[in-house]
């Protein structure tokens, strides 16, 4: 079965940097585009950033360009986001996520903090 394991999250200063990963399991890694998606207090989930299967095409929320990146490694079927210039507002349960034969999926999501 499809399994999404998110890791990388912590407590960070802002202005400070954070590199999450996404490990994938259950489905043919380098056919798909991958997300990463996050849900602050009292907010509904946003998306962050997608990648296309060969990592040739990204897309970023406004929010986060020229702070945010995504990368792909198909060797090691995994998704990282590289979060640099940190601010409060990031602050939120980071979650990665696919959509495999018209079904999305989630993982567990890892909490990231911005706060002095």
């Amino acid at each position: 079965q499809v399994q999404l394991v998110e890791s990388g999250g912590g407590l960070v200063q802002p202005g400070g940097s954070l590199r999450l990963s996404c490990a994938a399991s259950g489905f043919a890694f380098n056919n798909y585009a991958m997300g990463w998606y996050r849900q602050a207090p009292g907010k509904e989930r946003e998306l962050v950033a997608t990648i296309s299967p060969s990592g040739g095409s990204r897309n970023f929320a406004d929010s986060v360009k020229g702070r945010f990146t995504i990368s792909r490694d198909n060797a090691k079927n995994t998704v990282y986001l590289q979060m640099n210039s940190l601010k409060p507002e990031d602050t939120a349960v980071y979650y990665c996520h696919v959509i495999v034969v018209s079904r999305n999926y989630w993982g567990q999501g890892t909490q990231v903090t911005v706060s002095s």
